[in-house]
This record gives C-alpha cells, structure tokens and sequence, in this order.
C-alpha cells in the first residue's frame, strides 16, 4: 500500500503515543505528595465543595495558630499570605528551586509542593523562627561572614537547608555538602561561600 506524506506523518505520531501508554497500571498519588496544581486536582476528583474550608491548627515558629483554609491552600501560601511571613520566598512554585523551603517537625520540606492541611497538629519552622529576636542564628551570621548570599532571595530557603543539614548530621565535606544542598538553586552563584558558610558552623 502506498501512503503519502501526509498519512505516513499522521502513522507515526499515533504509533509514538502509543509508545507512551505505560505498560503497568497508574496507582493513585496522595493529595499530601501531590504540587499546588495536583492538590487542586485531587481535591475536585475527590468532591471537596468549591469555597469549602478545613480547620488546620499548627505551631509556626513556637506559636499556636488555628487557621480556617481551602483545602487545596499550599503551606506556603498560607505562610506567606495568612500569616505574613514573607521571609519564605515563592520562587518556581514546582518544587523545583528551593526557595520556598521550611521545617516540619524538624525536617525540611518544600512548602510550595505541601498542602497547609497536611500539616495540621504539627510544627513549622520558618526562617524568621531561626533568630532570637535581634541574635541571629549562627548559619544566618556564617552566611553574612562568608558572603553566602548576594541578591539575597534564595537565602532563608538555604539557611533552612543547611541547618536540617547539620541536624542530620550529613557529610561535611564539600561534595557532601554539595550534594545535600542540591534542591537549593543560587541563581546568582554564590555556591563556593555557601559551602564555606554551612563549614564554619558545622561542628
């Protein structure tokens, strides 16, 4: 059979998603693992009523707060525009630049990819919980010393890092530090002095 141009193009593009089918079935993601725009989605496929709201009751910063929210608010909005803390930043909002990064109880967790009810009963840290009034943290200071920051909007999202870096008592070399620090983009490059600062600290 002879096929034209126009056939022969349209064979293959039905032939290349056909490639894409999975060949194992799709299991189901949580609404907790899902980004803003996948809690959205999850939250309609699960019949969440438009303009509904849950109670969330969270310690931010070692201070209690009971919050009436959408169920599909992400913590970093209910952060940054519920409870003004603007120290966290909203960078990519994919989860992909590290900007946004904040403690639960203890662990670091990229608030633009957590839903604000998932942290209900639970404990977040954000950069601005880090200081003791006008005390500074110490990576906060070592950041400052080392010259770890220029334009400065990546900051509180590395300093959020390395200090779960140190709780967790990761590698202190360099390449480890490296690697740990990877979800933490710096788009003005300042790596090498972010490194030098997460050094001075560490014990």
């Amino acid at each position: 059979m002879t096929l034209s141009r126009r056939g022969f193009f349209g064979r293959t593009a039905v032939s290349a998603g056909a490639m894409l089918v999975p060949a194992t079935p799709i299991v189901p993601v949580a609404p907790t693992d899902l980004g803003a725009a996948g809690a959205t989605g999850a939250a309609d496929a699960a019949g969440v009523a438009p303009g509904s709201e849950v109670t969330v009751v969270l310690k931010v910063n070692g201070k209690t707060t009971r919050l009436a929210v959408d169920p599909r608010v992400t913590l970093l909005d209910l952060l940054r525009e519920r409870l003004r803390l603007t120290g966290i930043k909203k960078g990519c909002d994919r989860g992909q630049c590290g900007a946004c990064t904040v403690h639960v109880d203890g662990r670091r967790v990229l608030a633009c990819l957590t839903l604000a009810a998932a942290v209900h009963e639970r404990t977040v840290t954000t950069i601005e919980g880090m200081s003791k009034g006008d005390r500074l943290h110490p990576l906060q200071r070592a950041f400052i010393d080392c010259d770890g920051l220029q334009c400065g909007f990546c900051t509180p999202g590395q300093v959020m890092s390395a200090a779960a870096l140190l709780r967790e008592g990761r590698p202190r070399t360099d390449e480890g530090i490296r690697e740990a620090m990877s979800g933490n983009i710096c788009r003005c490059g300042a790596y090498p002095n972010i490194v030098d600062a997460i050094k001075k600290v560490a014990p």
